[in-house]
């Protein structure tokens, strides 16, 4: 196991000002107000911590808490009750719902006013209003507010429910209404506010959260990588990535999904020397994506996604921890009619390193009974008895460097003793777990188990020979040259993302062909990625670190770099076919 300079807090620095702290916060969002204040707030965010803040800084001024011209929460359970539906982990994407509709539609007119909540915007439309600002959360932090019961939803005060039913409700419904809002003022916004840390908010002008994603959306970058522990969790990442050596296990590092990652900004006051730090401010990776779709993610992959990021990079790490939960991703078909997602969770697992004898569980065995099989799995579920998965499920010898790909459908799970980066598309949530080796989760609970989900989308004939003759290492060399050479390996045909891995010891070029470039350094301590036109500064990457590299850049090189030169080194890149 090797240590790595891992950089877990990325950032883009920009000129600007910025604002720490309610008291400076307050005094610049007022400062030549007479009319009407209005702070938009995605869910999560604190509200009371900002009406205490407005409340005793803003005399003089009638302080507004939205939720006040919400609907009940009877009238909002009933109205997206056929939404969240009675399953413990899946609901259904909403459609056409808005921030209007939880809204009880009560007039609005009162002057000289500090209106603080989601829906704030709405409900100031059509008055004088002075300042627009916008309070936002990163998913993630959303998430630990949510484990420690201390946010509620839209209209609704679900803060006593389990941490999964309030996901449930944030994914499927609260979340996308927020970001309905946020896009459509999002080049009117006058502030935003970062409250993710407690106690010391931050706030930096609209006009500098534009360049920032300007800039960002013309350079290779990464997002904030999150980690958290699993009950089959390892060791791996906690030596690599330098992580908390007295916490029992990490399991999960996402790396690079926008949807669920931050982006931290380093604000510098152009009175500032070079050599200040500036404000540090956090905010959801996904206002690139909306802000600067088609520069990030190139123009036919925003015809074939909008704005979602398709590409999804995260580790997996049974280091020194347990098999995977049995599991199988839906179908295209069967994720649109059950859940209302337009695309499923294709994945591949690609071996950043591997303990001797560690396995990947991929495919059915030959001549397997569909009707046996599922039988043995409620059995097991309804009993506690084991289910025998080496009866049923392929199992394969897997060392580093392998590559497995996984359509939609492939039952599958990485074994123990595996440090897996996972490839995959973003419907992140979609894992029908089969059995789950009569482990409990962390909460002490038994982990959610979906075989009836699973029985609907197995493709039984993925048994042993066509999974050999498709999935497993099925890797091509592509190109060569002086220091260099590419191969391709993957993803299978039913899969719209292609990968391809280069080793090199001198400069590599490369080229996004109109469609974003996710990469990870799977060998190498240092590389430095360079524009051969100098249209971005070169950009420093470290061992096991993803970044993203926007459509816009088009051709780009890589070359180690520091105490990599002259030895070989590796990336694996993920773009859309």
């Amino acid at each position: 196991m090797r240590k790595s300079n891992y950089d877990k807090f990325p950032c883009t620095q920009i000129s600007g000002d910025s604002w720490t702290g309610w008291s400076d916060i307050v005094g610049k969002m007022m400062d030549g107000c007479d009319s009407c204040v209005a702070i938009e707030c995605y869910q999560g965010v604190n509200i009371n911590e900002l009406l205490s803040a407005f409340c005793a800084q803003a005399q003089g001024w009638t302080v507004v808490d939205t939720r006040d011209y919400f609907k009940s929460e009877t009238e909002i359970r009933s109205m997206t009750d056929e939404w969240m539906t009675d399953d413990r982990l899946f609901g259904r994407r909403v459609g056409h719902l808005s921030m209007k509709d939880f809204l009880s539609g009560r007039a609005f007119s009162e002057r000289k006013a500090v209106v603080i909540g989601p829906g704030a915007a709405l409900l100031t439309e059509g008055l004088h209003r002075d300042v627009l600002a916008y309070a936002d959360m990163p998913r993630w932090e959303i998430q630990q507010r949510q484990r420690r019961h201390e946010v509620c939803a839209l209209g609704v005060d679900n803060s006593s429910e389990a941490p999964s039913k309030q996901y449930k409700r944030g994914y499927f419904l609260d979340w996308i209404v927020c970001d309905k809002v946020k896009k459509e003022y999002f080049e009117r916004i006058d502030y935003w506010l970062d409250t993710t840390m407690a106690d010391r908010p931050k706030m930096m002008e609209g006009r500098t959260m534009l360049s920032a994603l300007d800039k960002m959306a013309h350079q290779p970058f990464r997002v904030v990588p999150f980690f958290d522990p699993a009950p089959w969790g390892g060791q791996w990442m906690k030596e690599v990535c330098d992580l908390d050596r007295s916490k029992e296990n990490f399991g999960w590092c996402f790396d690079c999904v926008p949807e669920e990652n931050s982006i931290l900004i380093e604000v510098h006051n152009q009175a500032e020397s070079s050599a200040q730090r500036g404000d540090t401010l956090e905010f959801p990776a996904n206002n690139l994506v909306f802000y600067r779709t088609r520069e990030l993610l190139g123009a036919p992959v925003e015809a074939r996604f909008g704005q979602d990021f398709p590409i999804r990079f995260d580790f997996l790490d049974t280091m020194g921890g347990g098999n995977l939960s049995l599991q199988v991703h839906p179908t295209t078909q069967y994720i649109r009619d059950t859940f209302g997602i337009f695309y499923t969770q294709d994945e591949s697992y690609y071996l950043l390193d591997a303990e001797e004898g560690a396995t990947v569980f991929l495919g059915l065995k030959t001549g397997v009974d569909a009707q046996e099989m599922i039988g043995a799995l409620n059995k097991a579920q309804e009993t506690g008895e084991p289910f025998d998965a080496e009866r049923y499920v392929n199992r394969w010898p897997a060392k580093k460097h392998d590559h497995f790909l996984i359509p939609a459908g492939t039952i599958h799970c990485s074994g123990a003793g595996a440090m897996v980066l996972e490839i995959s598309a973003t419907p992140n949530i979609f894992t029908f777990k089969l059995y789950d080796w009569g482990r409990l989760g962390l909460d002490g609970l038994p982990r959610p188990i979906n075989i009836r989900h699973g029985s609907h989308v197995i493709q039984w004939e993925r048994q042993t020979d066509w999974v050999r003759q498709n999935i497993v290492n099925h890797i091509e060399p592509i190109a060569s040259g002086d220091g260099w050479r590419e191969e391709r390996t993957g993803l299978h045909e039913n899969e719209f993302i292609e990968t391809r891995r280069h080793w090199f010891t001198k400069p590599v070029l490369h080229d996004t062909s109109g469609s974003v470039n996710v990469l990870n350094v799977i060998e190498g301590d240092e590389l430095l990625v360079e524009s051969p036109s100098n249209v971005f500064e070169p950009y420093v990457v470290h061992y096991a670190e993803t970044f993203i590299v926007p459509a816009s850049v088009g051709k780009y090189t890589i070359r180690p770099y520091g105490t990599a030169e002259g030895k070989e080194c590796g990336t694996i890149k993920a773009y859309v076919r």
